[in-house]
């Protein structure tokens, strides 16, 4: 998503942690009346935890911006927590998943008395995606922004383009992550190949 609203990857460094060092090994019980399975919790045994409770990163773009991500369990309060917030010299934006039908937006060419940031909500039929729903000021889920990525990736198709995101982005993803992963291991800033 950073590709796609802010630009090319140049180089990163990273950091991460795990808090929590044990935690209780989850063990399948076998359910005799229905022949499924459960996971139970046996809290009496242990087992060392080797994910990252938290990982930071900074990033340097090709394009000369700079950029902060993290990814954390310890977050309480987020439900799915995923915010994008692009700052620049004439404004800002700000994008919460767990606000969907919500862009903030500022703008620094607004009158001075009345700068600040305003919410605007896209449920709009001029907003891209939302005339496909319902009538404006209706909100639009989760759900159905997986129908419109469906019929992106279908129209691309039709259309013979190369739907986007693609197989692409997700390579060029990978590749920041793993530079992500060298330069924790490093400790040091690592260029995305």
């Amino acid at each position: 998503m950073a590709r796609y609203l802010v630009g090319e990857f140049d180089e990163v460094v990273g950091i991460n942690e795990t808090f929590i060092k044990e935690r209780p090994v989850l063990k399948l019980k076998e359910e005799l009346e229905t022949g499924l399975g459960e996971f139970k919790e046996k809290a009496e045994e242990k087992g060392i935890v080797d994910v990252d409770d938290a990982t930071l990163f900074l990033v340097r773009f090709k394009n000369g911006a700079i950029g902060s991500f993290e990814a954390t369990r310890f977050a309480p309060g987020r439900k799915n927590g995923q915010r994008f917030e692009i700052n620049g010299s004439k404004g800002s934006i700000v994008f919460n998943l767990e606000r969907l039908n919500e862009l903030e937006y500022y703008s620094r060419e607004d009158e001075q008395g009345e700068q600040g940031f305003r919410t605007i909500i896209a449920t709009d039929a001029s907003h891209p995606y939302a005339g496909n729903w319902w009538p404006a000021g209706h909100i639009i889920g989760y759900g159905e922004a997986f129908v419109n990525m469906v019929a992106d990736i279908f129209n691309s198709i039709a259309r013979g383009e190369n739907p986007s995101p693609n197989f692409y982005d997700g390579v060029k993803c990978q590749e920041v992550l793993e530079a992500v992963d060298q330069s924790i291991k490093e400790r040091k800033w690592v260029k995305v190949r």
